[in-house]
């Protein structure tokens, strides 16, 4: 169970709903340190997906986004995709997506890890 008193920079709205799906807790302690040491906000895009909203973005059937272990971050700026990805690599995520708009980056343990990966 996540104590969401113990996070700073989030709140459980900005992560979605799909039933009784949380968000990973390791996820969110990343995220939540990435977020402090970056400096700049961190706007979740997407967080927890159902299946449907996931086929309707374009996600793969084995998204991280399916269980609660991956987020979307609103990226607009070379610099901010600078401090995200240094901050996300510091606190130790080891799976990053970099799209034209936005910074993906995920704690599922059934993936490949030490990657990282560009969008089209």
């Amino acid at each position: 169970m996540i104590d969401w008193s113990r996070i700073r920079w989030f709140e459980r709205w900005e992560f979605g709903e799909n039933g009784d799906i949380q968000p990973d807790p390791n996820l969110l302690r990343k995220l939540d340190a990435a977020r402090g040491l970056a400096g700049v906000p961190f706007v979740i895009n997407s967080g927890i997906r159902s299946e449907a909203r996931n086929a309707e973005v374009g996600g793969v059937d084995t998204s991280a986004h399916l269980t609660g272990h991956a987020v979307d971050i609103r990226c607009t700026t070379s610099r901010e995709r600078f401090l995200i990805v240094s901050a996300l690599r510091t606190v130790g995520f080891q799976r990053i997506g970099i799209g034209r708009t936005f910074v993906h980056c995920d704690t599922d343990p059934g993936k490949d890890q030490d990657v990282i990966w560009l969008y089209d």
